[in-house]
């Protein structure tokens, strides 16, 4: 299935210069979470602190320091760190274009677009007790090294790091395998997940949802939580509070006009639920992280 232009992450990850972007995420410190999302990219996460809640497609676990992820395009995915404790990952979202898939060879034809396509699936996960994870480390800290080095010389080994990569996991059968034909619950409640985050701000209730992906409410509400790894009404309060904690240090709007844009008609339902997932006020997140943004005099 392909998604829909409406909901694909905004921010552009490549150009034709340099088909990649290199982060250091911080969560909650940057922002509270990472929302369910997709990008054309592929994307390699590497755990440098604490532990949080990952889910990609259906799948949903828990990864911690020293684990890897490996994303392939287009897959829905989320991050959540653990209430009261901080989430720090590298993170390199890269076009597939550095792996060869606009090639017409057979490396490119058979192990690369497969994945890209979905015809073959990607184990995303890599725990510290993986069996081929010392390989699969060495590789991904070299990545990680030429990408922060930032220059044209190192984007030929940062090409070369990412070909072997993949060609570790092509050694394990079970790291790369034919799609299944299972239950896709990511696919069916796509539609609803794009409609959400374009319009987050408006009222939306369940049924909406539901009529949007023709399921009743009790079996979209299932469907929903299986693929998200929360309901649906906790996933729109999350988008409402990310795009306020975005406002509050971005722009010098009042509390009240941030919470109105941000689709909230009632003041204090917006401070109730900021506080509940955030850990303290509007104010004091935005004195907070307006002094920690402040460039040094």
């Amino acid at each position: 299935m392909i998604p829909s232009r409406e909901t694909e992450e905004k921010r552009r990850h490549s150009t034709a210069l340099i088909p990649y972007s290199y982060y250091e995420c911080r969560l909650p410190e940057e922002f509270m979470n990472v929302p369910m999302h997709w990008h054309n990219e592929f994307e390699l996460n590497y755990i440098l602190r604490g532990r949080g809640e990952f889910i990609c497609d259906n799948r949903r676990f828990e990864a911690g320091e020293g684990d890897i992820l490996i994303l392939p395009p287009n897959m829905l995915h989320a991050a959540y760190p653990y209430r009261d404790s901080e989430l720090i990952y590298h993170a390199l979202v890269f076009n597939p274009i550095m792996l060869g898939a606009n090639s017409n060879d057979r490396c490119s034809s058979e192990c690369i677009r497969p994945v890209i396509n979905g015809t073959r699936k990607l184990d995303v996960y890599i725990p510290r007790e993986a069996g081929d994870y010392p390989g699969i480390k060495e590789a991904v800290s070299r990545i990680f090294s030429c990408a922060h080095s930032n220059q044209a010389r190192m984007d030929l080994l940062l090409k070369s790091e990412l070909l072997r990569l993949f060609w570790l996991l092509e050694g394990d059968e079970d790291r790369i395998y034919r799609q299944d034909n299972g239950i896709s619950y990511s696919g069916i409640v796509r539609p609803a997940l794009e409609y959400m985050a374009e319009n987050f701000r408006e009222d939306i209730t369940i049924g909406q949802l539901a009529e949007l992906v023709h399921l009743s409410k009790s079996h979209f509400m299932n469907c929903f939580k299986k693929a998200v790894g929360i309901g649906a009404i906790e996933h729109l309060t999350q988008l409402r509070i990310n795009a306020a904690c975005e406002a509050l240090t971005a722009t010098e709007k009042k509390i009240a006009e941030i919470a109105f844009d941000c689709g909230y008609n009632n003041l204090s339902n917006f401070n109730r639920h900021f506080l509940n997932m955030v850990g303290c006020t509007p104010n004091e997140y935005r004195r907070h992280n307006t002094s920690v943004n402040q460039p040094e005099k």
